[in-house]
């Protein structure tokens, strides 16, 4: 047996090939529907429009090009970007995290569109709420170029971490591609969200007027017109804004689609003690208090007009006029029978029903209105950050935080307390501490995903902060801390591993034409110089499709460190030298330890591809952990 070395254009050191696995799915289900050409040793795929539109019955070949939908310049480039694979990496950095060993929350910096596509092996179809808050488009708002031929360069650039970087710059009205560059920046994003997200789940977007309609557009087209949910008015102002030129603008929107709409449904929120207390007893009901709930309704009931007799003898002909009784005389008589009618205390009122608090729902429907006074409002935030994060006078830490009661609604409607939730628009980092919060409140387990560029600070900070993202980091380990002090029978997950998006560790073949005996000798080792074995580890998880908060173990074997994730799902050894003396004890020895492991899946082992003295120690490794069950041997 040998061993399959991974390459930097092998698919195991790239992401997601997402129009591979389209391809795969429609050639599954479709057949006829698309054929193959062989060009330059490489397999393309073409689709049959003529057949395609047989199998979906449409006979409107004449208007196909007058189409309803959203178009602008760039879209195209836009869907290709998204369908990009991506061939860079997340580099651990455990001395900017809070409890690595047993969180379960990650922190990501870095380009979010990069991210999402290192994210599609590892997460596809397991977040069950993303909640993001991307940029308003009010032309103040950082942006930059996508770059389609090198997006990992381009982040480096642009984000200060290589030399001669790009010019970044905000998205002014004057720029004549003011909506199309918004549009081009938010749409790949969508597309790989939507990948993430559970088939049971939701995405909640917070936007303005700027591009709400644009963003209602994009999310028709990528999560289906028929998934749409609602769309929320969050009332953010406390008070108008007096300097307003035109009318003070008093409310943003959160936007809600479903994975699958027939699917998804909201969690009820929970009752406040304000909603409780409207139910008495005044006529001490042994089944509890109750709320007086009115027997007429608008809605046409053709069994809801008759005349009803009060215990005083009164008769009342029948409901208030243009309404009727919304239950049938029968049931009615049967409610009074179980003194389930109010008739007032003096017994002559018009009858209403008894809803007991012990028989309603656990909890309310959510409603499309979240007034400030309920989720807080841009001053809360404001405050709140700024009494975390214990801020001079006068110190503007974040121009745009969102108040932590906000976050926490979206939460309950949204993420269940197993909940994985996805925000790739951090900010200031408002939704894990909102999830650090409900946890601490409900006992849930839900874990987060922040992302969020390290996009440079305009003005020097006194407290060193040299980013966006530094920022980030610090208000939620403030907000951990905090959470401690909050009363809990548990202990909770309160910390997050920090990860760093940089070019893969596995180096490409870049010869220099004018040295290239030297350069032979330069790519004999396949690992970039200066990468760490936790960087080489956390790349093998996240090109194998692994959670990178899964459980790592390590053992001493044969005088080597070998990593055990997953409960033996990936054994490893990074060892930069494994010798033909040393091949049989150490294939042994991991044989062995995911024997004791009990290891039920299929295995996957990993090596470095210049640490084997020669061919003879590496295939005589690779045939013993065959012969041992471990079929999938690998080397970079």
């Amino acid at each position: 047996m040998s061993i399959q070395k991974i390459e930097a254009h092998s698919p195991e050191a790239q992401s997601a090939d997402l129009t591979a696995d389209n391809i795969a799915k429609l050639k599954a289900m479709f057949p006829e529907l698309l054929t193959e050409t062989i060009q330059g040793g490489k397999t393309t795929a073409t689709l049959k429009v003529d057949v395609l539109k047989n199998l979906i019955g449409d006979a409107t070949a004449a208007d196909s090009e007058e189409k309803y939908g959203l178009h602008w310049h760039g879209k195209r480039k836009a869907r290709q970007i998204a369908l990009t694979p991506s061939t860079g990496t997340l580099r651990p950095a455990l001395d900017e995290s809070v409890d690595w060993d047993s969180t379960q929350n990650l922190m990501i910096e870095g380009d979010n569109l990069e991210v999402l596509k290192l994210l599609q092996k590892s997460y596809a179809g397991k977040v069950k709420l993303i909640y993001i808050d991307p940029p308003y488009n009010t032309g103040k708002d950082f942006v930059y170029p996508d770059n389609f031929q090198d997006s990992i360069k381009n982040y480096l650039e642009l984000t200060d971490q290589v030399e001669g970087g790009a010019k970044i710059s905000s998205n002014t009205d004057a720029s004549g591609r003011f909506h199309t560059d918004w549009l081009n920046m938010i749409y790949p994003r969508l597309k790989l969200a939507h990948s993430l997200l559970a088939n049971d789940g939701a995405i909640f977007v917070s936007i303005a007027d700027h591009e709400i309609h644009n963003l209602r557009h994009a999310m028709d087209e990528v999560f289906g017109s028929e998934n749409f949910i609602a769309t929320v008015i969050w009332h953010k102002m406390d008070s108008p804004k007096n300097s307003a030129v035109h009318l003070s603008e008093d409310h943003d929107y959160v936007v809600i689609y479903a994975k699958n709409s027939d699917v998804w449904r909201p969690l009820p929120l929970p009752r406040t003690q304000e909603m409780i207390a409207r139910y008495k007893n005044p006529d001490e009901d042994p089944r509890g208090p109750w709320l007086l709930g009115d027997l007429a309704a608008r809605n046409f009931y053709a069994q809801g007009r008759y005349p009803i007799t009060t215990p005083s003898g009164r008769v009342i002909t029948g409901p208030p006029a243009g309404s009727y009784w919304r239950i049938s005389e029968d049931k009615f008589k049967e409610f009074d029978k179980d003194e389930r009618i109010w008739w007032g205390e003096n017994k002559d009122n018009r009858p209403g029903i008894k809803r007991f608090l012990s028989e309603v729902k656990d909890g309310v429907v959510p409603q499309t209105y979240w007034p400030w006074k309920d989720v807080g409002s841009t001053r809360h935030a404001k405050q709140e950050l700024s009494q975390l994060m214990q801020a001079d006078a006068g110190e503007d830490l974040f121009i745009t935080p969102k108040p932590v009661r906000l976050l926490k609604r979206v939460l309950q409607i949204g993420a269940p307390k197993d909940a994985l939730v996805l925000d790739f628009f951090a900010g200031s980092g408002t939704t894990l501490h909102a999830a650090y919060e409900l946890n601490a409140e409900d006992g849930g387990n839900r874990r987060c995903i922040l992302v969020q560029l390290p996009e440079p600070l305009t003005e020097a900070s006194p407290r060193g902060f040299k980013s966006i993202a530094d920022i980030t980091r610090d208000r939620v380990k403030r907000a951990g801390e905090s959470c401690k002090q909050l009363k809990s029978d548990r202990q909770q997950d309160v910390g997050f591993r920090t990860f760093k998006l940089d070019t893969s560790n596995i180096r490409t073949w870049n010869p220099n034409p004018a040295d290239l005996k030297g350069s032979l000798f330069t790519n004999i080792e396949h690992v970039e110089p200066g990468r760490s074995s936790d960087d080489v580890l956390y790349e093998v998880l996240l090109k194998l499709g692994l959670d990178l908060c899964v459980p790592i173990e390590q053992q001493q074997i044969a005088g080597k460190i070998v990593y055990s994730v997953g409960a033996g799902a990936l054994l490893t050894c990074l060892d930069e030298h494994i010798s033909v003396a040393d091949a049989e004890p150490l294939a042994l020895g991991m044989a062995q330890w995911r024997e004791q492991q009990g290891t039920a899946t299929e295995t996957t082992a990993v090596f470095r591809d210049s640490a084997f003295e020669n061919d003879v120690a590496k295939s005589n490794l690779a045939a013993i952990l065959e012969q041992h069950g471990v079929k999938h041997v690998r080397s970079l």
